[in-house]
């Protein structure tokens, strides 16, 4: 039996697609001890895992000290939160041993811990990889927007962090690509390379082990009943940019008293009492138990988050995504370039506009074709159990 020291202080794109990895490792006989933010600890305790937290609060202030505006201003958040993290670990586990680190992509400094503890590291990829020329690629791309003086001062700024963190913690950067992505000699990525971009461009080292599909908690107030053999849209714009009774009310107007039975999950911030009168053929709700609905589901209405574009993939739903933040955009134009659905804007959506997209994606077999074609790509993988095999392959490699 090993101990895995589990690093992720992500959001649920980051969390969600770890549990049935986490799972499966300790059914399998390995111990993990996982730290995150205490929001995620009793799901990340469920799967048996030991679980430590450091304070989010902190962490995200430190993250977003950096700037929001561009590329390098996140990379040097990044930095930023090396002082809320790396000491809260090292205090913690003093003592301890592990025989490896899985850390994630973005989120918890994980290369960097893996350095000062010099044990074999392992990168959770919960987005699309990137190598290193295709993310200097497109940060040279990015800082184009940037005003000169501003870049330079952003890079300064890059360079003097990197060379406290290293001095401080005696460990090597040598670019932004090291800070934002994580490399390690195996990289676990959640999606296949098929939809990958430019997945023929990624070595042995990436394994692309496709959605990791795990059971979620059950939540007794969805009735799926009311749902089985009808014209179903799930409508859901995910759990971190969801504040939006514009568009949940431009959904009444566009889909409202129609055919289609549509769900529509707000989140736990939207009062639903706000939204006005509710069409009949909706079912609006805070939450959703949103893989049971893609089951049933004919479309789906995403803001493009790996997780809920991994999942409708995964049950054969086309999609129209309405991207938000992040990767989001990086996402929709992937689905679009593979023929799975089409991307719309959240700016200048009117309901005609949407309506009109709905009855496209329904009507057209061209859309249906492509998603099968993805489906099955997605289900000739294992997900989280290919992860793991994948990290035992490694492990035997190491000894």
């Amino acid at each position: 039996m090993a101990r895995v020291l589990f690093i992720n202080a992500g959001s649920e794109g980051h969390v969600n697609p770890t549990i049935g990895v986490v799972q499966e490792l300790i059914s399998r006989g390995e111990e993990v001890v996982y730290f995150t933010i205490e929001a995620f600890r009793e799901r990340v305790e469920k799967t048996g895992a030991t679980v430590r937290t450091f304070d989010d609060q902190k962490f995200l202030k430190a993250f977003l000290s950096g700037g929001r505006n561009y590329l390098l201003e996140r990379v040097n958040g990044l930095l930023r939160t090396a002082d809320i993290v790396i000491p809260s670990v090292l205090e913690q586990i003093n003592g301890e041993h592990f025989d490896y680190i899985i850390h994630d992509s973005m989120f918890g400094c994980g290369r960097l811990l893996a350095q000062i503890l010099e044990i074999p590291s392992i990168n959770s990829c919960t987005s699309f990889a990137q190598t290193k020329a295709s993310f200097d690629k497109m940060l040279e791309h990015l800082s184009k927007e940037i005003p000169a003086k501003l870049l330079n001062a952003v890079y300064d700024e890059f360079q003097h962090l990197a060379e406290m963190v290293e001095k401080k913690y005696h460990v090597e950067i040598h670019s932004p690509y090291e800070v934002f992505c994580n490399p390690a000699p195996l990289t676990i990525v959640y999606t296949t390379r098929e939809f990958q971009p430019s997945g023929e461009a990624f070595d042995q080292t990436y394994k692309f082990v496709g959605p990791s599909i795990s059971s979620r908690l059950s939540h007794e107030n969805f009735d799926l009943t009311e749902i089985k053999g009808k014209s179903l849209i799930y409508i859901s714009l995910g759990t971190v940019f969801n504040q939006a009774m514009d568009f949940y009310k431009l959904c009444f107007k566009a889909l409202g008293n129609t055919d289609y039975t549509v769900v529509m999950s707000v989140g736990k911030k939207t009062k639903i009492s706000d939204l006005g009168e509710i069409p009949k053929n909706f079912i609006v709700k805070n939450y959703v138990p949103q893989m049971e609905v893609l089951k049933y589901s004919q479309l789906f209405i995403t803001h493009g988050g790996m997780n809920s574009t991994n999942e409708g993939l995964y049950y054969g739903v086309p999609l129209i995504v309405i991207p938000q933040s992040a990767d989001q955009p990086i996402i929709a134009e992937q689905v679009v370039n593979i023929g799975a659905g089409i991307q719309l804007e959240m700016q200048s959506l009117t309901a005609n506009q949407l309506r009109e997209a709905v009855d496209h994606v329904l009507n057209e077999p061209a859309f249906h074709q492509a998603v099968a074609k993805i489906r099955e790509s997605f289900q000739k993988v294992s997900g989280y159990r290919q992860a793991v095999d994948e990290i035992f392959k490694f492990q035997s490699r190491l000894y």
